[in-house]
């Protein structure tokens, strides 16, 4: 027989019958076949996870061989395995999955490993040991997949912080109230009347206001009323001239003191409101002492017809007395407002009494004040005098902390935010918090935080998207950064496998004019297949960040296009 023949007859025959042993094994090693998931491999939520889909074929695992395979990532700085799963053949002992000779079997495996950096440039690699009694042999590494590709660490660390708003307002709008009781069947503004501790006031203010041009009269509304005794039609005059009477009272205040609006009769708003039956009503339910009270008020509901209802209530003699001694009387009234405007104090001025004479100005125009200027060190003075004149007010603790973290000075930041919330917890303060501790590396406890400030603002859903990104939960991160378009955005589409909307979303950033941004949309391109995409984008990255250049050589996802970068 031609010796040519020889070795590929004997083994066929060690295979078919089984007793090809571990070097035979390990001479067609690479007939198993291997799909891999991702492939190349990708971190995700700092884990590389591993998945593959494998197969023996017949004829191939001798029977009485076990066969330990170990998924492995390789690095120049070492190697970091993945767990064995073993498998033997149908006349071996032990507890390893069996792979029939015959007909061989498909396996799947599964595992992940925390990512660390020196897998960037790394391969994976299976490593097997062949075992046959007390015999052990490894077979020749096989490559299954390149890895680690790393663009979930291209995240930008731009957690929002929020500045707690002022709630200043330049004019501010007011009302002055004031209230004429009269006797019964008259509308006679009378002298004692004025001398009530309310109309003295609204005299006072109109003097006042009358030397102060910031003040700005606006309207003066008068409701009137007749107490609900006596003719009906006579009741809806006295108010109608009651409410007149108060009007002259008013005007005559405001020429006394030269005010233009007592010459301008559009200001006054006169109601004559005739009886005033809900105003007895409600007297009636407060006054302890009127005997019958709950019989007057059945009546009140009994009788719609205001007459019946007088007539009724004045045959309970003892009770009408009561009522007419001390619920009728407060009912003859008329009540003034006086509404106008008060114009705050300028610009310059908040500035010059925030230096000057800070503790003369209130909450609101501190805090705004601070808005006035650019200079963060002028705003921190600014927002010190508030929290000293007004230290139980948050926010302008909150605010310094703000400054500082722009300053990055974190461990001050951290101070003031905590200070904010030792005042009043508060949402602002507990979001600024949350992204101080996320960037202390605990995502856990910043996600909490998080959750509980979701009254603070957008800002809080960001925030939580830069640590879904982290988490490797992109589904989430494109649900919290719905609406933004920045580079964070676009990168958790693209992680989430919308490379196209993630393009949108970047197209309409700023930060496509970044060197990260460039870079990014490179990648976008690639993962689209777009040659000519993947170069324009990394020419422009590279001419703004030189050392861009070598991270795009060695990033595998630019693999497809690894020889014509244009780099």
């Amino acid at each position: 027989m031609d010796k040519r023949h020889v070795a590929p007859l004997l083994l066929a025959a060690l295979l078919i019958s089984g007793c090809g042993g571990l070097g035979k094994m390990n001479k067609y090693v690479k007939n198993i076949t291997y799909t891999v998931d991702p492939n190349p491999l990708i971190v995700q939520g700092d884990s590389v996870a591993v998945n593959v889909n494998g197969n023996f074929p017949g004829k191939y695992f001798y029977r009485k061989a076990q066969a330990e395979l170990t998924p492995t990532i390789t690095y120049s700085s070492g190697s970091t395995p993945l767990k064995m799963v073993g498998f033997q053949g149908d006349k071996a002992a032990g507890n390893y999955t069996v792979v029939p000779y015959e007909t061989g079997k498909s396996f799947s495996y599964s595992d992940k490993v925390a990512y660390n950096p020196a897998m960037e440039q790394s391969e994976l690699m299976l490593n097997i040991l062949g075992k046959q009694g007390k015999k052990e042999k490894p077979f020749d590494a096989v490559k299954l997949a390149d890895g680690v590709i790393t663009t979930p660490y291209l995240l930008q660390s731009d957690d929002k912080v929020i500045m707690a708003k002022d709630a200043f307002q330049r004019v501010t709008s007011h009302t002055q109230d004031a209230k004429l009781n009269y006797l019964i069947n008259s509308s006679q503004v009378r002298s004692s009347e004025l001398t009530e501790a309310d109309n003295k006031d609204m005299a006072a203010f109109v003097k006042r206001a009358s030397k102060d041009p910031n003040v700005m009269l606006r309207s003066v509304a008068i409701d009137a009323w007749a107490s609900p005794d006596g003719e009906l039609s006579l009741n809806e005059n006295l108010a109608d001239d009651r409410a007149n009477s108060a009007k002259a009272w008013v005007k005559g205040e405001l020429n006394r003191n030269k005010m233009a609006a007592g010459k301008n009769d559009s200001i006054f708003q006169l109601t004559p409101r005739g009886e005033d039956w809900e105003g007895f009503k409600a007297a009636m339910q407060q006054g302890t002492q009127v005997p019958d009270k709950d019989l007057v008020l059945r009546v009140l509901e009994m009788y719609p017809d205001v007459n019946k209802r007088e007539q009724e209530i004045k045959n309970m003699a003892a009770t009408y007395t009561e009522i007419a001694d001390h619920i009728l009387p407060g009912l003859r009234r008329s009540e003034i407002r006086i509404n106008y405007d008060l114009q705050g104090k300028t610009d310059e001025q908040l500035t010059t009494m925030s230096r000057s004479m800070p503790d003369s100005l209130n909450v609101e125009e501190l805090l705004f004040a601070a808005t006035l200027t650019n200079d963060p060190n002028e705003q921190v003075r600014i927002y010190k005098e508030c929290e000293r004149v007004h230290p139980t007010d948050y926010r302008a603790s909150n605010n310094i902390g703000c400054i500082y973290y722009a300053q990055n000075k974190m461990a001050e930041a951290e101070a003031q935010f905590q200070k904010s919330n030792s005042i009043t917890e508060n949402p602002i303060a507990t979001n600024n918090l949350a992204a101080i501790t996320r960037q202390k590396g605990d995502r856990k406890k910043a996600m909490e935080m998080l959750k509980k400030a979701g009254a603070a603002g957008p800002e809080v859903k960001y925030n939580m998207g830069i640590i879904d990104i982290q988490n490797g939960n992109y589904a989430s991160a494109n649900s919290n950064f719905s609406g933004t378009n920045d580079f964070n955005a676009a990168l958790a589409k693209m992680l989430g496998g919308d490379a196209a909307g993630a393009q949108r979303i970047l197209e309409s950033s700023p930060d496509k004019d970044t060197a990260m941004g460039h870079y990014l949309m490179a990648i976008i391109g690639a993962r689209q297949n777009n040659g000519d995409m993947v170069r324009n984008q990394l020419g422009m990255a590279v001419k703004m960040d030189g050392s861009l250049a070598d991270k795009a050589k060695k990033d595998l996802e630019f693999r497809a296009f690894k020889d014509n970068l244009g780099l």
